[in-house]
């Protein structure tokens, strides 16, 4: 059977518990379990970039760090499109997006580089203790070959220009940046094993750097002075040109969803966020996943609109917390 004709995949792919297992054709669940594909603008920044739509106010920001070679800081709710920018920017100008993603241990040098030491001490403990010149040279060639370049020196060794994304700057230690000051600055770095060999762009120009926040805490006032800020705020207009820029031309982004549905769906999900007390509002990252399952299930604009907050069809997409469930109902 072509492609073409095979059925559509069902939503529930799996319908309920085996009555008869001896019946049960697994063989058959497996082909449809391998025909599934998450909407590609859910699972792919790259993708999802080819849509997205900058507001005015981001456009500004981000020209405004092209001009001066600033970096830009991205704050606002998770979810609002922050990451993304970077993979736009990319993509606008077809050039390589190099990601760094901030964990709580993370240092200013893991931003740089990255060194294995425990694999270059097993090499170390099994290779020859005869002292000569040839074997110290060969000692330093091999310990470069456990040094790896990461994100801001995988930019500085591309010929042309690139982007560095710094993501979630604001979950690493408050060391973090204020290490990072001179290198966002200068753009330069000692080399580790021999700091008269500075690291600077091979092109001669500085990388487009964006940094992003969900404002967990406040940056260093040093850090802050070399970027350009901007906050993306969650807004009627951003969220509308988020789901249509998703939904395409055709609306085939979101299939079995026209555009009465997705207003409908856009409608209570305002609603959603207007709740007191909820910890964890939902944001747009989750209106596009939550759009994609409505259609999935074939929801229409009645079933939307015709029952409570606490009854929403795959209410699970657009509220995370057991609290926030509880006040709902």
């Amino acid at each position: 059977m072509a492609a073409d004709d095979l059925p559509d995949l069902p939503f529930e792919l799996i319908a309920g518990p085996v009555a008869d297992p001896a019946a049960h054709d697994p063989i058959q669940s497996r082909q449809w379990l391998a025909r599934r594909r998450p909407p590609p603008f859910l699972g792919s920044h790259p993708e999802a970039a080819l849509r997205y739509r900058p507001s005015n106010e981001l456009r500004l920001a981000l020209n405004m760090a092209l001009h001066t070679g600033s970096p830009l800081l991205l704050t606002g709710e998770p979810g609002t499109g922050k990451t993304q920018a970077a993979d736009f920017v990319g993509g606008y100008f077809g050039i390589p997006v190099f990601k760094f993603l901030v964990k709580s241990t993370s240092t200013a040098q893991d931003l740089m580089y990255e060194f294995d030491a425990v694999g270059y001490l097993h090499w170390a403990h099994s290779a020859s203790p005869a002292p000569s010149q040839e074997i110290a040279e060969e000692t330093e060639a091999v310990r470069r070959g456990f040094l790896h370049p990461r994100a801001l020196w995988q930019a500085y060794d591309t010929d042309g220009d690139a982007v560095v994304l710094i993501d979630e700057i604001d979950k690493a230690s408050r060391d973090f940046p204020n290490d990072l000051l001179h290198e966002l600055d200068q753009h330069s770095f000692p080399h580790p094993f021999d700091h008269t060999q500075w690291i600077t762009p091979r092109s001669g120009r500085r990388p487009i750097v964006i940094v992003t926040s969900n404002e967990e805490r406040r940056l260093p006032d040093a850090f802050l002075r070399r970027c350009i800020f901007h906050r993306i705020e969650l807004t009627p207009a951003l969220i509308e040109a988020a789901v249509e820029s998703m939904a395409g031309a055709d609306g085939g982004g979101f299939p079995n969803l026209d555009a009465p549905i997705r207003a409908a769906a856009r409608r209570r999900f305002w609603e959603l966020r207007e709740v007191q007390g909820l910890d964890k509002k939902p944001s747009t990252a989750e209106l596009l996943t939550w759009l994609s399952i409505l259609g999935a299930q074939r929801v229409d604009v009645r079933t939307l609109e015709g029952c409570r907050l606490a009854e929403l069809p795959a209410l699970g997409a657009l509220i995370k917390d057991a609290g926030d469930l509880a006040r709902l109902r």
